[in-house]
This record gives structure tokens, C-alpha cells and sequence, in this order.
């Protein structure tokens, strides 16, 4: 018998197919594309208490915004700290100080002090992670300045120790922080707690940190205009 070649192509085709394409587990699959919708719609739904706390510390949030701008129009300086996450959400409104949030404005001092990594790991390395912010906050920190430390659990050491070496300057202390009270509420100036999940927490941490740039915004283009 005479094989045609595309008889042999196929013959060819439906043997590769059989042994290349192993049978799906569709409802496996199924299942867990489910289970994966359903975490993340979880996760969503736990934003609602975070954005809830911040609601009820408008009043908090808004007199920040004022206050820091009052502050930094005179020459102060805003320190921020953080660790992880957090180190990273204070950076981000440093940035939003120093360059700009969403009008043009002049630009005003913020550190943000896990930034500097020659000098993090050397104040590590010598004296230890623990005071890690608060040599800093003696170094660069004068009596009017604000320190503005996140933490979503509010019982990091590091951040406590800054807290003592912030009031021994005269620098004023707020916190944004998980729910409370916590270590860190107890000891500072001012705080806004999130009644929260850690990472909703600190979700609706970068949300206030928004929230007060507004409002800081808003004094600094009032002032000004006034100033004209």
C-alpha cells in the first residue's frame, strides 16, 4: 500500500498531539482561579475599616497638613521613618515635600531617614539597628522640626528610640500606626491609629499621607497668595 504524505503529516500530527498535551484538570483549575477571586475580593472589602479610621480622623489629618505647612514655610524640616513598607511610604511623601503633589509649588526639606544607605548601615553596624533612626534624628533634627514615623504594628525599637531623641531636641512627634493604642501612640506628640488588618493598615496609610499633602498644599498656596 502507497502512504501519501499527508497521510503521513497526519498520522504524525494526531500522535504528537496525544502524547504532548496531557488532559487539563479543568475543574482543579476552576477551583482555584475561584478561590483566588474570592481572597482578593476579601482583601478589598478589608480597605473599609482602614478608610473607616481615617474618616474619623479627618479633623487629625487635616490639621497635620496645616501644621507641616505652617512649619516648613518658617524653615523647619520634616524626618520621616519607617521599616519595610512603611520605609518605603515614608519616603514616598518626602518626595511629595521635596518635589512635588499635584500643583506646582516651591520645594520644601524632608528626609527620609532608612534613605541614606552609607549612613544607615555604619549608624547600624556601630551602635546598633535599634538606634539606627535615633542618630539620625539627633543629627539632623532642630527644636521646631517634625518627625513623622509609620508603623503598622507601633512597637518597633528603632522607632521608639526616636521618639526619645526627638523629644530631647524639641522636635514635635506624630505617628501613623496600625490599630491601637500601641507602644508607639503612647509616646508621641500626636497619632492617627488605623483600625486595621497590617496590610490594609498600611494601605490606608499612604492614603492619609495623600490626605495630608492636600491639605498641605492648600495652606501653602493660601499663605502665599496672602503674602502677595
Amino acid at each position: 500500500m502507497i502512504t501519501h504524505l499527508s497521510d503521513l503529516s497526519t498520522e504524525t500530527s494526531t500522535e504528537t498531539s496525544t502524547e504532548t498535551r496531557p488532559a487539563r484538570p479543568a475543574r482543579a483549575a476552576g477551583s482555584a482561579q475561584q478561590d483566588s477571586r474570592q481572597l482578593v475580593l476579601d482583601h478589598l472589602r478589608a480597605v473599609t475599616p482602614a478608610l473607616e479610621s481615617l474618616v474619623l480622623n479627618v479633623g487629625t489629618l487635616a490639621g497635620w497638613g496645616v501644621e507641616l505647612a505652617g512649619r516648613l514655610m518658617a524653615g523647619q524640616r520634616l524626618l520621616a521613618a519607617g521599616n519595610g513598607g512603611s520605609a518605603a511610604e515614608a519616603q514616598h511623601l518626602t518626595a511629595e515635600l521635596v518635589g512635588r503633589f499635584d500643583g506646582e509649588r516651591e520645594p520644601f526639606s524632608a528626609i527620609s531617614l532608612h534613605a541614606e544607605s552609607s549612613a544607615v548601615t555604619a549608624i547600624a553596624n556601630d551602635y546598633g539597628f535599634d538606634r539606627m533612626f535615633a542618630r539620625q534624628v539627633s543629627a539632623h533634627g532642630r527644636a521646631g522640626d517634625i518627625l513623622l514615623l509609620l508603623s503598622t504594628s507601633g512597637r518597633s525599637p528603632n522607632l521608639l528610640n526616636a521618639v526619645d531623641a526627638a523629644r530631647k531636641a524639641g522636635i514635635t512627634t506624630w505617628a501613623l500606626t496600625g490599630a491601637g493604642p500601641n507602644p508607639l501612640t503612647d509616646c508621641v506628640d500626636d497619632y492617627v491609629a488605623v483600625d486595621a488588618e497590617s496590610a490594609n493598615a498600611q494601605e490606608g496609610h499612604l492614603i492619609a499621607l495623600h490626605a495630608v499633602c492636600r491639605a498641605f498644599d492648600a495652606e501653602v498656596r493660601r499663605t502665599r497668595e496672602a503674602q502677595r
